[in-house]
């Protein structure tokens, strides 16, 4: 179990490389290593296969991903609100959209049977899911009682 002085191995949303931040300054505005890009954007990552195995696999924080399909209304009306909770939880949370349609192999693997479905993950695990739209403080909360 990592401690508050431990660092947060956060990868880029731009290169995918891991950073190695310490916790304490993960608000400081960290940017990458190798490319320089801002580590936390406070908006969601849109991730095809890769970036989503890299961000699962490699990074320590947890992982709120928004599987969702372009011709879903539902998903579609709750995208401003998961862009809000992205700006709430980050730096201590990242968040991904995960497109159902573009990557149907991660939705399988994941076994999406509707959508919009959120699952969090930590330490490369499933750790909650939850199906439905919500609101954006309704994401926070759950996110922040379930990590």
């Amino acid at each position: 179990m990592s401690t508050p002085a431990d660092p947060a191995l956060v990868v880029c949303p731009a290169c995918g490389a891991p950073n190695r931040v310490p916790v304490t300054r993960l608000t400081a505005e960290p940017t990458c290593g190798k490319c320089k890009a801002a580590l936390f954007t406070g908006q969601p990552l849109a991730v095809n296969a890769a970036m989503f195995d890299r961000q699962i696999g490699k990074g320590t924080l947890p992982v709120l991903v928004d599987f969702w399909a372009e011709w879903c209304g539902p998903c579609r009306a709750m995208a401003p609100a998961f862009a809000q909770a992205a700006q709430a939880l980050e730096p201590h949370a990242r968040l991904l959209k995960l497109d159902t349609e573009a990557v149907p192999e991660i939705a399988e693997r994941y076994q999406i049977r509707s959508i919009p479905t959120l699952i969090l993950f930590s330490g490369g695990r499933e750790v909650a899911r939850q199906a439905g739209a919500v609101s954006a403080p309704a994401i926070v909360n759950w996110v922040r009682s379930v990590s």
